[in-house]
């Protein structure tokens, strides 16, 4: 298999800078010792290879810096640890605006890989994952669990690792096992393209882990394929494994019970269920006691209509992540703040449905924050990542705030980003102690010439999403659960309800 070259970005001077020393900024760092945030103001942080070396206030000078030290100097800036994304299928780029109204029920027959399996290219995927993570990386999300559901030939399988290696992201990248009828492409199949991947060095010296995705662990199994894909976790000792676990209605269960029939979840690898809709309290007492996390994403739950009904009653065991960035925002600081807000929300209306009134805000900032960051860490089992403290992986975002409209006028630096900040308000991005964003422009050379590329690939994909007509959704589901329309919004008087049209 012929690989892609890494991109020559990622060999430039300011990527290969021993050490990096920012001074004058806001820092906000973590003290592990009490789970807790601390702010250093005029602060420096120093990075020495992929590792943070230091922190200290202004008033102490670093000592032992080498010659070859980088000096950024980010007065009235702020430094935060890069946010972690847990549940992400970075290949579906080129679909962007399509769906805009989608629900599941379409997701399913029209954007998911079994819809997509038969149109999509090798270099479709791959410059779908590259141009996805770039996008990531420019809005500050440093680390990715990627669902690589893409996985519907060894050929688009490759694409995928390949531009996420490429990237220069901190990237878990989970091989999903499925059976592609279309394809003909079965795990059977599939069994022994996973294992050239995991024997090959294709991933050494590089910030790109090899996981597991799979979505067929309960509640009816064929166990002989599960036991199957939990052995290849345990015998290759993968850095994750993923599912989507949706259950009630949605009948994707895919449930912690479930999964811990095959013995993964109380092992050292970690298990990311995406989304937990419908989590039962014996599931989620399950999750706590074998220290296992749900990845909730906030807007793609409320944009398809699977919902999140019990996820904030389980937020110390859980992260955040983006889920189909083709729909709607690609980064975790939009999901922490509609996050946030929609605990308020809750919380606040369950008082005042019963005529009181809340006399505190349920949810603060700095939670919002540690759900971005630090606990993206912990559903990975990487305690150095998510955090800025010493020791830990230099992942770091550097945001404008000097300079920022949104965010001027700034105290708290906690409550300027999760409340204030913007995407564009990200300044410089590193990752593994490189610069993947440098004064707001990304570092790769060679964005222009893939960007065109990709843009070629995307109308060819539009125009086949076009020309393919919608599902009809009428009865029931193969559950038996029948299919229901909901309240339609109105934004006009008279017979129309102003719903409009796709223009695509």
């Amino acid at each position: 298999m012929q690989h892609f070259l890494l991109l020559a970005a990622l060999a430039s001077p300011l990527a290969r800078a021993a050490s990096t020393l920012f001074f004058g900024a806001t820092i906000i760092a973590f003290n592990s010792t009490d789970e807790s945030l601390r702010v250093i103001r005029n602060g420096s942080l120093l990075v020495t290879d992929d590792r943070i070396a230091a922190l200290s206030p202004g008033d102490t000078p670093l000592l032992d810096l080498t010659a070859d030290t980088l000096h950024v100097n980010a007065t009235d800036q702020i430094i935060t640890p890069g946010f972690i994304d847990t549940h992400r299928h970075g290949w579906q780029t080129a679909l962007k605006t399509m769906g805009s109204n989608t629900t599941l029920l379409d997701y399913f027959a029209r954007y998911g890989e079994f819809a997509a399996a038969a149109h999509f290219r090798p270099e479709d995927v791959y410059l779908g994952q590259l141009m996805g993570l770039w996008e990531a990386l420019s809005g500050g999300v440093t680390t990715l669990l990627d669902h690589a559901h893409h996985t519907w030939s060894n050929a688009t399988a490759y694409a995928g690792l390949n531009a996420s290696v490429e990237s220069g992201a901190r990237v878990f990248w989970s091989y999903a096992f499925h059976n592609i009828s279309s394809l003909k492409y079965t795990v059977a199949e599939q069994v022994p393209n996973f294992q050239e991947i995991a024997e090959s060095n294709i991933l050494a010296g590089t910030s790109t882990e090899l996981g597991i995705a799979y979505d067929a662990w309960g509640p009816d199994p064929n166990v002989g394929e599960a036991r199957q894909i939990a052995d290849l976790a345990l015998r290759y000792n993968v850095s994750v494994v993923t599912t989507h676990s949706l259950a009630g209605p949605w009948g994707t269960d895919n449930l912690p019970s479930d999964v811990d029939r095959f013995d993964l979840l109380r092992g050292t690898i970690p298990v990311v269920f995406s989304h937990g809709s419908f989590l039962t309290p014996t599931d989620a007492a399950l999750l706590r006691s074998t220290n296992q996390y749900v990845s909730i994403t906030p807007e793609s739950e409320m944009h398809y209509g699977h919902t999140h009904p019990h996820a904030h009653l389980l937020q110390d065991q859980a992260a955040l992540g983006v889920d189909t960035h083709f729909t709607y925002s690609s980064d975790i600081l939009t999901q922490a703040r509609i996050w946030l807000q929609s605990v308020r929300y809750g919380a606040a209306w369950d008082v005042l449905r019963n005529w009181g009134l809340p006399s505190r805000n349920p949810m603060s900032a700095n939670q919002a924050f540690l759900l971005a960051t630090r606990a993206g860490g912990l559903a990975l089992r990487r305690p150095d990542l998510g955090v800025l403290e010493v020791g830990a992986k230099a992942d770091l975002v550097v945001w404008n705030a000097r300079d920022s409209l949104s965010m001027l006028g700034w105290v708290d630096p906690v409550a300027a980003v999760i409340l204030h900040a913007n995407p564009g308000d990200v300044w410089d991005v590193v990752v593994d102690g490189k610069f993947v964003k440098r004064e707001g422009s990304m570092v790769a050379k060679q964005l222009g010439t893939v960007r065109e590329r990709f843009l070629t690939s995307a109308r060819r994909i539009q125009q086949i999403w076009r020309e393919t007509p919608y599902p009809i959704v009428q009865g029931e589901s193969a559950a038996g659960f029948p299919y229901v329309v909901p309240m339609i919004a109105d934004t006009q008087r008279g017979e129309g309800n102003g719903y409009g049209e796709l223009f695509v």
